[in-house]
């Protein structure tokens, strides 16, 4: 029997978030990626607390360009809202989702930004 797309997605992000685990030092950039937006989080796991969250609903000079130039973005609003709370190290998960598209260049845009993983 064969999983569904969603079904392996879900797999690979329980089999990657057994290791992937934030702090408060270290948090957990998590990404979610739906058809249309794309969304953001900073997660402390030993608290259960959500440090930061950016996506792209709403966000100055993102409408307007393709997805990939607005997670970008997203990924940049997110770094420097992390510096403020001082916050120069994370842990990326990416939802179960392939490194390419949207998810890198939501990374690529953290990296801009200042954040390091």
């Amino acid at each position: 029997m064969s999983l569904t797309t969603v079904e392996a997605r879900i797999k690979r992000h329980r089999r990657v978030r057994k290791t992937v685990i934030g702090t408060a030092d270290r948090p957990r950039l998590c990404v979610y990626r739906s058809n249309r937006h794309i969304f953001a989080q900073l997660i402390d796991d030993a608290t259960g607390k959500i440090i930061l969250g950016a996506s792209d609903i709403g966000l100055k000079g993102a409408s307007g360009k393709k997805k990939t130039e607005q997670a970008k973005e997203v990924g940049k609003h997110l770094a420097e809202q992390a510096k403020t709370k001082k916050i120069g190290k994370v842990v990326f998960d990416r939802g179960g989702r392939l490194y390419h598209g949207r998810v890198k260049a939501l990374a690529e845009g953290a990296r801009e930004g200042g954040l390091t993983f």
